[in-house]
């Protein structure tokens, strides 16, 4: 499965949040995601893909978020 498709998953899973609003590009923001489901997200992300996310800072769609997973899996 590929990086976006594990993250989209998570985000639903994890945030209960209707499958069909999880699209590539949508904003964090527009899911009504705070500060505190962005914590449980990244940790959730952190366990599925063993990696250590420092600053997701600035990351706002699950496509940023994937790719910033895949260069944190490639160092």
């Amino acid at each position: 499965m590929a990086t976006l498709d594990t993250v989209k998953e998570i985000i639903v899973d994890t945030l209960g949040i209707e499958d069909e609003k999880v699209t590539d590009d949508v904003k964090f923001g527009d899911l009504d995601i705070d500060s505190l489901d962005m914590i449980e997200l990244v940790s959730e992300v952190e366990d599925k893909f063993d990696v250590e996310l420092a600053d997701v800072t600035g990351i706002e769609t699950p496509a940023a978020l994937a790719e910033y997973i895949d260069k944190a899996k490639a160092e």
